[in-house]
């Protein structure tokens, strides 16, 4: 059976290259594909690949010290979600532009936002309502299709971006409100609450395990609504049957979830298309469409 799994953990490494090498090794020899980031700041990965292999790499992650306490989110998985294994050691195991501000200890990302289980989550709306505001820690093509009910979401897209976006006066208004930041597995979140704290946001939480948990607990019953983006040949994942189409298709206007690049591969820009319009090879611009079909001198 192919699984998918989502894990990251703040941990301070001390030589990220060992970790590196360490990890293709093992990763290699379980036939496990997808990304996995590692800096002196911790890892940060998604795998894929049959459910025991997968079982084997978080059993001996679990003999290094660093990465015992990471939780792993599970996932059914195609057997084709990622064409290739890539084990690489960055600055940050999230690009924000921030690697010699941001503080981590073994506790983890030192003066973030609380963390909130999806159950607290809803006894905090139900104790604050009005107050409380759902702020959304992921890029603007990733919330199009699925987000938290009323989300905020910043006009971002590149997570880099943040950093200069929470300063705008357009956010001054939700410095004294409660604010309730999500993602995809949490990751984001965990350096996005130290930013928005640092700017003058004054309560300031995070929901623990992102989207991914709340998903997995409430399904579409609660105040997620729409497809949650996935960075795997899945490109969305819905919670149940009752999971929405809330995007429109790019050409048509049409009610959809569905991802796609440009059919000039030179552009190769993600789309928000249906696939009706999909299967007619469309384009992201006219632009790109007559560039497509100009005649090749020579």
């Amino acid at each position: 059976m192919h699984k998918i799994i989502l894990f990251y953990i703040f941990r301070p490494i001390k030589d990220p290259l060992a970790i590196q090498l360490w990890q293709r090794t093992l990763t290699e020899s379980l036939h496990l594909k997808g990304r996995i980031i590692i800096s002196e700041h911790g890892i940060n990965g998604i795998l894929g690949g049959q459910e025991d292999e997968l079982k084997k790499y978080v059993k001996n992650n679990k003999t290094y010290d660093q990465f015992r306490d990471i939780s792993y989110k599970w996932s059914d998985g195609t057997g084709q979600d990622f064409p290739r294994l890539s084990v690489k050691v960055r600055d940050e195991i999230v690009t924000f532009g921030l690697k010699d501000e941001l503080k981590v200890n073994h506790h983890g990302v030192v003066g973030g936002g609380q963390h909130l289980t999806p159950q607290q989550v809803h006894d905090l709306l139900k104790k604050k309502k009005s107050k409380v505001v759902f702020f959304d820690g992921r890029n603007q093509y990733e919330a199009a299709t699925g987000h938290f009910k009323n989300a905020v979401i910043p006009a971002v897209n590149y997570t880099r971006e943040f950093k200069d976006e929470l300063k705008k006066s357009k956010y001054n208004y939700l410095k004294d409100k409660t604010i309730i930041t999500y993602c995809t597995g949490g990751i984001r979140c965990e350096i996005l609450t130290v930013l928005m704290k640092k700017y003058g946001f004054k309560d300031v939480y995070q929901i623990d395990g992102g989207i991914e948990k709340y998903g997995s607990i409430y399904g579409d019953n609660g105040y997620w609504q729409g497809s949650m983006y996935t960075f795997d040949g899945r490109m969305g994942l819905k919670f149940s049957f009752k999971g929405q189409d809330i995007a429109n298709c790019y050409h048509c206007q049409n009610k959809t979830s569905n991802y796609a690049n440009c059919s000039n591969k030179k552009c190769n820009k993600l789309l928000i298309i249906c696939p009706d319009c999909q299967d007619k090879n469309l384009f992201c611009s006219l632009s790109c469409q007559e560039k497509k079909l100009q005649p090749i001198n020579g």
